[in-house]
């Protein structure tokens, strides 16, 4: 693909946060009451009114592309190029007022992800990895932690919650193998381990707003994201995601993670 599209592709994609983190901001400086939707995930109109901002300039400027969405769905998921959109990961922390969660923009060509943002509205902290630039943290370029011992690591996941009593030995078998773990980071923790911070991150995500901006981010900074098979991540994969800072360290925790992981009941 030109480097002139991709450009173009994060420059819009730019003006996309920065709408939405007006929006964020201004409602995180309030109670937001919530709703449940039916997995019980919480859902706020910020969430709401964010989405549909985004939604709103991504068909103005790109209405032969689709879009898919956490709080509105998706259309077009089959056209060559589609927006994938989280307007506020970790809503739970949202509504607490912790300032982890963030909002995951994502573009894939041919389901594959070529671009993604991980933008952090309160701490105005903004990733951005795309196909043939470097991943970059408020325009300064990062990389990835050199940490190749899986003994010495230090690893985050998302939500505890989020693992079922099929999924949980696998987490903890690779919990059992690191140094330390961080819990509830949300996207925050994938960004840092865009910048070397963190050296492994494990979830059980359940969409793929949820993790396809992050592939892009982490990819572009040196490490590894795939699924707990070492598949490549796609618009159509399943939520279990490994990412790693490096080759080494993404192989050495996929071997540590098959015997618990291959145990498990087949979807």
């Amino acid at each position: 693909m030109p480097t002139s599209d991709i450009r173009n592709f994060i420059a819009f994609a730019q003006e996309l946060v920065e709408a939405s983190g007006e929006i964020i901001r201004e409602g995180a400086r309030h109670n937001n009451a919530f709703i449940s939707k039916g997995d019980d995930s919480p859902v706020t109109e910020i969430d709401r009114r964010a989405e549909t901002e985004i939604r709103r300039r991504i068909e103005a400027a790109y209405p032969s592309h689709g879009i898919l969405g956490e709080e509105f769905g998706s259309h077009g998921i089959d056209e060559d190029f589609v927006w994938v959109i989280d307007p506020i990961d970790g809503t739970k922390a949202f509504v607490a007022g912790i300032p982890v969660f963030g909002t995951l923009i994502a573009l894939t060509h041919r389901g594959v992800p070529i671009l993604g943002v991980i933008d952090q509205p309160m701490t105005r902290e903004r990733w951005i990895g795309a196909e043939g630039f470097p991943t970059t943290l408020n325009g300064a370029r990062v990389t990835t932690s050199s940490r190749r011992v899986l003994s010495e690591a230090v690893m985050s996941t998302s939500n505890i919650e989020l693992y079922d009593e099929d999924s949980l030995p696998t987490f903890r078998a690779l919990r059992s193998s690191v140094h330390w773990c961080v819990y509830g980071g949300s996207c925050y923790s994938y960004g840092r381990l865009a910048s070397g911070a963190i050296d492994i991150a494990i979830d059980r995500f359940t969409n793929p707003h949820d993790y396809l901006a992050h592939v892009a981010v982490i990819t572009h900074a040196g490490g590894v994201m795939t699924d707990w098979d070492g598949a490549p991540l796609t618009i159509r994969s399943g939520g279990q995601c490994l990412a790693a800072a490096n080759p080494a360290l993404h192989a050495a925790a996929l071997r540590r993670i098959a015997p618990s992981h291959r145990t498990m009941p087949a979807a």
